[in-house]
């Protein structure tokens, strides 16, 4: 699969560089991708990053950077054009921005798929907060311009909620709901030796100076400190591109307090250290923008969150439980005393701390993007089975019908042979597919692969799901003897997938399984037959279905022909 990566990328510091840094991290370590970033330019140009393949092709506030765009994307190729965007991405001055939005639909007008993930929505932006001059204008043009993204062939929003606007007032479904992710492959367990010891870190990291501010928290942090001396505050990030030295200010005024310090940008490098030796993140924002990347990366470390009661981060609490407390909006008052109560109880400390981290293993990158790559996939052969069914439709009489179809559908049949997703082999010859060698407890092997539960039953279910195919019920192995079933009680075997329900009395020589799969007489999953025509306590069958008894007083594995069992 060829993909193309519209974003901003470090060394670049515009909006959601690290965010498309992360995806792109994944991206990289996929062997069965080919692809590339195209990024904003810089100006003067930095060495890039090494290992990836980018193409600055476009630049911050160029209204030329639809054509470029569009350009580069013609000369690649690509399955898939995916775009990291902000509404402020491709630039400040609007009509730029509005410009370089109207880029997804174009590509998609090129003949290319294109997929938008959206950060943020115009409708739930507090524009004036945000510093916006004209924000009735903004709004409008805003409405315009999500219809524009809405019309790529398919949108991702972080949480459910924007999913419902953009259904709700705009009518769209192609709109999916993806988690953010905490931007790490591996979860870190929190480091409780190192908060409160010898002091509790108070963590305030973004990109501040618009609708991220620091006069409300340090006003909150001289509250905290005189209630508890062994506290101190780290603001960590630097200024948000409409507010230049912002931070510096601050910094020249609060210089002589040794309990307030400013780190600056922080590397990658540097993160880990920054959260793990933080007690407590906190998140003085007067308005939100989308999903916080912050409290993300605090999960990341299990770092617990303050942050202020506003409605995107109760939603975004809510629905991927974080452990967050919330104070209100603008009350400094309320803010430190949030601060004190959970400093001075360490119960809840290790409690919110570990939920977090306990969120971020269900929510790793690789997790992530291994979602966005199987929707894709999916998309593509939808669209290849449509075109197919179109030219089926046509009468017979139509001229080069076979000729035409397999010009239409010249890309879209190529994802056979370039899938993203690796699919283990299901019936692999001499190689050893599951993890450390390891088979049933008796050391048994089926003929497929699949591992034996014990009593000669193959495992089926959620894992064959997640894999990609159906759970098979392979035959006995051969070392599993029938005089070992008597001894035991149980009497049944298996059915393989394969075979259809009148032959279940058959049975292969030992050690052989059938070269072949008969796809047109599969039989239902988990499909199990007796032998010799006994349920699982040695009576008859009669084509109920029950649970047998393994002559153990143990349950065996549910029959769907055969008799229920005492």
């Amino acid at each position: 699969m060829k993909i193309c990566l519209v974003t901003t990328f470090p060394p670049s510091q515009g909006g959601l560089s690290e965010y498309g840094l992360h995806i792109a991290e994944e991206l990289r370590r996929n062997p069965f991708l080919s692809f590339t970033i195209l990024a904003d330019k810089m100006s003067p140009a930095q060495p890039e990053l090494d290992g990836f393949s980018v193409q600055r092709c476009w630049s911050f506030d160029n209204p030329a950077n639809s054509l470029r765009l569009l350009q580069t994307i013609g000369k690649l190729k690509p399955d898939v054009v995916w775009f990291n965007l902000l509404f402020s991405t491709f630039g400040r001055n609007p009509v730029n921005a509005f410009l370089g939005l109207l880029t997804p639909l174009l590509a998609r007008l090129s003949g290319r798929y294109t997929h938008v993930t959206l950060h943020h929505l115009m409708d739930t932006v507090d524009l004036k907060d945000a510093g916006v001059r004209y924000p009735r204008t903004y709004r409008a043009a805003g409405a315009v311009a999500t219809r524009m993204l809405l019309l790529s062939n398919s949108v991702s929003v972080l949480m459910p909620g924007y999913r419902k606007i953009l259904h709700e007032k705009y009518g769209h479904e192609n709109v999916h709901v993806r988690s953010h992710g905490v931007l790490t492959r591996r979860p870190e367990y929190p480091a409780f030796a190192r908060r409160g010891n010898p002091e509790h870190r108070i963590l305030a990291f973004g990109k501040w100076g618009t609708y991220k501010r620091l006069e409300l928290m340090i006003e909150a942090f001289q509250i905290v400190g005189a209630a508890l001396p062994n506290t101190k505050l780290v603001v960590g990030g630097g200024d948000h591109p409409q507010a230049a030295g912002y931070v510096e200010s601050l910094k020249k005024k609060h210089a002589g307090n040794p309990a307030i310090e400013f780190t600056g940008y922080v590397h990658e490098d540097g993160l880990p250290d920054l959260f793990q030796s933080s007690s407590v993140a906190v998140m003085p924002y007067s308005s939100s923008t989308g999903c916080s990347g912050v409290a993300h990366l605090a999960c990341a470390y299990g770092v617990p969150i303050v942050c202020a009661d506003l409605p995107d981060f109760r939603q975004m609490a809510d629905g991927e439980e974080l452990a967050i407390e919330f104070y209100q909006p603008g009350n400094a008052q309320d803010l430190a005393n949030c601060l004190i109560n959970f400093l001075t109880n360490q119960e809840k400390q290790r409690a919110m701390a570990v939920q977090n981290f306990s969120m971020a293993l269900r929510m790793t990158m690789p997790t992530i993007i291994l979602k966005y790559l199987r929707h894709f996939e999916l998309e593509q052969r939808t669209e290849a089975l449509r075109q197919i069914i179109r030219f089926r439709r046509l009468p017979g009489w139509v001229p080069s019908k076979s000729l035409m179809l397999r010009l239409m559908t010249r890309n879209s049949l190529g994802w056979v042979h370039r899938s993203a997703i690796h699919r283990p082999r299901s019936n692999g010859s001499g190689e050893k597919p599951l993890f450390n060698d390891n088979a049933n407890d008796s050391g048994e092997l089926t003929g497929s692969g699949i591992p034996l539960n014990g009593d000669g039953v193959a495992a089926s279910g959620r894992l064959g799901g997640s894999l990609g195919f159906s759970g098979v019920s392979p035959a006995r192995s051969a070392s599993h003897s029938q005089a070992h079933d008597r001894d035991q009680g149980e009497d049944l075997s298996p059915t393989p997938a394969w075979r259809a329900a009148d032959e279940g009395k058959a049975a292969y020589p030992k050690g052989q399984q059938p070269a072949s799969v008969d796809w047109d007489r599969i039989v239902p999953l988990g499909q199990v037959h007796p032998i010799n025509g006994s349920g699982g306590n040695g009576k008859s069958g009669s084509g109920d279905a029950g649970t047998g008894s393994n002559g153990s007083g143990r349950k065996s594995a549910a029959q769907i022909t055969g008799n229920p069992g005492t």
